[in-house]
């Protein structure tokens, strides 16, 4: 069992919710019970999966919710290329969310690659 607060990739994918939040305040208010909301379950559920991976017994487990972790983090970037392209969000906003998510994207790769050869 891992103590997540203390997980870099846990910080990281916190930091990024943060930031969708702002980001995401400047939506369309027609979005609000749309894509803004999936856009940010999507952001938090990258943090959460980390965490609740982090109490599971086994490392193939932690290893699981890490995956769907990586997922999430795949979906929130298809929403935010969409919502690039519909100009809702700022080329600049959009680069600094995509640094982001690549960067909690290879970790989460690595960190699942390590627990699996653990295992």
């Amino acid at each position: 069992m891992h103590n997540f607060k203390k997980l870099k990739i846990w910080e990281k994918s916190m930091e990024l919710s943060l930031l969708i939040y702002r980001i995401t305040n400047d939506l369309p208010s027609e979005e609000k019970f749309g894509l803004t909301s999936q856009v940010r379950r999507c952001a938090v559920s990258i943090p959460s999966n980390i965490a609740e991976g982090s109490s599971r017994d086994s490392k193939k487990e932690f290893a699981r919710f890490l995956s769907i972790a990586i997922g999430s983090s795949f979906e929130l970037e298809t929403q935010l290329l969409l919502s690039r392209k519909l100009n809702f969000i700022t080329e600049s906003d959009f680069n600094i969310v995509e640094l982001s998510l690549t960067e909690i994207q290879k970790m989460l790769n690595s960190f699942i690659k390590s627990l699996n050869a653990d295992a």
